[in-house]
């Protein structure tokens, strides 16, 4: 029981289920010691005149079910782990029985796997096969976040345009796969106030023609320079390397209206995406990858 970090809990978890056991027993003893199946029993109480209410004891047969349950109890408990301290006479694990079921999927899928691992992502993209059993990974694993269509939603990228914030070669996109991503946008209210955040809002808005108030643009623009430069570079076209999206091409993963830009400006953004590679292996994530380049190719 290595999920416990003290010994308290694996004796107290044991004693608590057989004093449980034993209790159930006893109770069931005594409630119905002595009564025997056609004797007429009362709880005393009585409605017009002549309307009692029976106490009769359980068939038999109802009983000898709630006995067989405690034995069922015992048995397994004997048999498998489930007192804390006792690991069962048949040594079972659901650690054992995962590496064996896994094995079991390697034996029989892995031949399929492995003869695309070889293939290069260009290549697997347009082939149909490889491109079926990529969508079903995708399918598997990626739609909570990107969407049944990978067409993304708030906060979660569209992967069926050519728009990439680590990049979109099929090398950055398996990069990505592999190891996950971590975004992390400053909140910049507290730098520059309120005042400073509708500035910087009409610049961003400005890189698309969409200022509201064109006479913040220029202190905008001043504070985008010496604030936001690093990531997002001067002409506002963003930087692979960290992840820094394009601010020019009016698509945005948090939404590109005034308020949206405005809460991202004020508060910062987070977002992650976990890391793949070493629960999927290299034969998964070379298919995942072909059908995500796919998508972005129109494939």
């Amino acid at each position: 029981m290595s999920e416990f970090t003290s010994s308290f809990w694996p004796w107290f978890i044991g004693i608590a289920s057989i004093l449980s056991l034993l209790a159930c027993f006893v109770f069931l003893i005594a409630v119905t010691r002595g009564k025997r199946p056609g004797e007429e029993e009362t709880t005393g109480h009585v409605w017009d005149e002549n309307l009692r209410e029976l106490n009769n004891p359980l068939p038999g047969w109802w009983r000898w079910l709630f006995h067989g349950t405690i034995a069922f109890a015992v048995v397994y408990l004997v048999l498998f782990p489930g007192l804390g301290f006792w690991s069962g006479t048949k040594g079972w694990s659901q650690e054992e029985q995962y590496r064996a079921e896994v094995a079991s999927a390697d034996a029989t899928y892995g031949p399929i796997y492995a003869r695309y691992e070889a293939m290069d992502v260009e290549t697997l993209a347009q082939d149909p096969e490889a491109r079926k059993i990529g969508k079903r990974l995708f399918l598997n694993y990626c739609t909570a976040c990107h969407g049944s269509d990978a067409g993304g939603a708030p906060g979660y990228p569209n992967l069926r345009d050519e728009e990439w914030k680590w990049g979109g070669t099929p090398e950055a996109i398996e990069a990505t796969i592999v190891g996950g991503r971590a975004g992390n946008m400053a909140a910049w209210e507290p730098a520059v106030g309120k005042e400073g955040v509708s500035e910087l809002v009409q610049y961003v808005l400005n890189f698309t023609g969409r200022a509201t108030r064109p006479e913040l643009v220029a202190a905008g623009q001043q504070k985008f320079e010496m604030l936001c430069f690093s990531c997002h570079r001067i002409s506002g076209k963003g930087n692979p390397a960290v992840g820094a999206p394009d601010l020019t091409n009016d698509i945005w993963q948090y939404g590109g209206s005034e308020q949206a830009l405005t809460r991202t400006i004020s508060g910062g953004r987070k977002g992650m995406m976990p890391a793949h590679g070493e629960f999927l292996g290299p034969a998964k994530v070379r298919l995942l990858t072909a059908y995500v380049y796919g998508l972005s190719k129109g494939s």
